[in-house]
């Protein structure tokens, strides 16, 4: 047998389903980091995105055979859907409640203290309006631009079609567009006149 260290994902769900631990656990190093970083950028919360992977991987535990090897998609494509549907659960379930964590971004010690606190606030202002797209919106733009899925893996984790999946990337980049203009961070074409 190969080492679970070079194993592909699909073999180890194979274990898995036999109740093999190690094989489980192989996945959970193997990808915690990667659906960790999916759950925070949608919801914004290092605590709440940490509970999302550790729901995710513990209902894979539970029921292996969730994930259909025949169905043609790959083990992360999958998953990748099996978190996000995690992550919009909990954010249907907060959607009343306001604040959300702004992600702290890594500043250049060399900028001057007035740069560094502009570029701070850009982002905050960034982040915020990432984190009040609609679910849906923001989950499109995190799987194709952060976590660099084509359109069509996109729209498989997700549940979509194609067409659906484009649709939500160009209203999440107009609603993008709309809330960083009427904060000042970007200009109208019809203002460089």
């Amino acid at each position: 047998m190969a080492d679970a260290e070079e194993e592909s994902d699909e073999r180890l769900m194979v274990r898995v389903r036999e109740q093999d631990h190690q094989a489980f656990a192989m996945l959970v190093r193997r990808h915690t980091d990667r659906f960790y970083a999916t759950a925070f950028r949608m919801c914004g919360q290092q605590e709440e995105a940490e509970d999302i992977v550790q729901e995710a991987f513990l209902k894979l535990w539970d029921r292996p055979e969730s994930w259909d090897a025949s169905k043609g998609a790959k083990f992360t494509t999958w998953f990748y859907r099996v978190v996000t549907n995690q992550a919009l659960d909990r954010l249907r379930k907060r959607k009343n409640s306001y604040g959300t964590e702004v992600v702290e971004r890594l500043v250049d010690p060399s900028k001057d203290q007035q740069r560094e606190m502009e570029d701070s606030q850009e982002q905050k202002y960034i982040e915020a309006a990432i984190q009040a797209l609609p679910e849906r919106q923001k989950a499109a733009l995190n799987l194709c631009f952060y976590e660099g899925l084509s359109n069509k893996e996109a729209a498989e984790a997700l549940g979509v079609g194609i067409k659906a999946l484009e649709s939500l990337l160009m209203r999440a980049k107009a609603g993008l567009r709309d809330e960083l203009t009427r904060r000042g961070l970007i200009r109208r074409k019809e203002d460089y006149g």
